[in-house]
């Protein structure tokens, strides 16, 4: 199959022809990648069983992985469910579009394979001009995973994808590298409070200004109501191990493994970074928001490198530290506190 690809943005201006063709693959039951503000996700038309199978076959993802559906607008999410809480409203005043999935009760719009056979479906409408204007040329739902392999990290830039799914999917809008750069916070929306399936770009902190957040039934996940829950996820090609302690006990183990004969990637903040000496330092910035942006994309300059190794600090689980620690613990094949 031969993968298309178009350079859609410039600037601030929008290919209008670019987001017609993309669009029309769409129409047609195709597989298209474009970019959102959490990372890039691929895209079938979420009422089309036969173009939604072509999403998991691409990616290789289990079938009992539900997909979340996208959408422009309001009036459009509103068409996928039943049952909408009151606080609904407040969420999506307040972050949609956004970074926000709402978990709802399905009225059966989208094909079977988009829930995975649950009666409840992810909805949520992306904070990206390309994908907004895509949305809205196709005017109905797009159900798009990310746009990887199933497993590693997250695309956030076209080349990104390109790198995974080249030849296994129709077409690549690139519209330039993602913003959050970890995938939207999941919700299921109960009666009276939410509880958070999967964090992401919106905190426990701003979803507890409207809405109370229920701790989560700790129980075995064989049905996942959301992506993210059961499956290993984010994983690059090299082993990751997470050490806590700060710089000198990050510095001790990134010794005892150089004294072994192996090479080390160490991933940190620069304040870290200036203290730990490694064979292959990759910056995450200052903030825990460079840290979500750069996070992804230095997982995968690993699989381009020699190293053995790779050595990650631990964040503090507090705002999007949480969704960051959530992805980096499913990645990580060694936790060292």
């Amino acid at each position: 199959m031969e993968t298309k690809r178009w350079n859609i943005q410039r600037g601030t201006t929008i290919n209008k022809q670019f987001i017609s063709e993309a669009a029309a693959l769409l129409k047609v039951g195709e597989t298209v990648a474009f970019p959102t503000e959490t990372v890039y996700g691929l895209g079938a038309d979420a009422t089309n069983k036969s173009a939604v199978a072509k999403i998991f076959e691409a990616k290789g993802r289990p079938q009992d992985n539900p997909l979340i559906a996208h959408v422009a607008n309001v009036e459009q999410l509103q068409q996928l469910v039943d049952n909408l809480p009151e606080y609904v409203d407040d969420l999506i005043t307040a972050f949609s579009p956004g970074p926000l999935t709402y978990v709802l009760e399905s009225n059966g719009a989208c094909a079977e394979n988009v829930t995975a056979g649950l009666s409840t479906i992810g909805v949520r409408i992306p904070d990206h001009p390309v994908a907004l204007e895509l949305l809205q040329a196709c005017n109905f739902p797009v159900a798009a995973p990310s746009a990887n392999l199933s497993g590693k990290p997250s695309p956030t830039t076209a080349d990104h994808v390109d790198e995974d799914l080249n030849g296994k999917i129709s077409g690549i809008v690139d519209g330039g590298p993602t913003g959050v750069g970890v995938e939207s916070t999941v919700i299921s929306c109960r009666e009276h409070d939410v509880v958070i399936l999967r964090p992401g770009g919106i905190t426990k902190e701003q979803i507890e200004q409207i809405v109370p957040v229920a701790e989560p039934v700790n129980e075995t996940v064989d049905k996942p109501a959301s992506p993210g829950m059961k499956y290993k996820h984010y994983s690059p090609d090299v082993p990751l191990w997470l050490v806590g302690g700060g710089a000198e006990k990050i510095q001790n183990v990134i010794a005892e493994e150089t004294a072994k004969g192996k090479k080390v990637a160490l991933l940190a903040r620069d304040a870290i970074l200036e203290l730990v000496e490694a064979d292959l330092k990759l910056s995450l910035g200052s903030s825990l928001e460079d840290v979500a942006n750069k996070l992804y994309d230095n997982l995968r300059k690993v699989k381009r490198s020699d190293v053995d190794i790779i050595v990650s600090e631990v964040f503090p689980e507090s705002g999007i530290g949480q969704a960051i620690m959530n992805r980096l613990k499913k990645a990580k094949t060694d936790y060292i506190p």
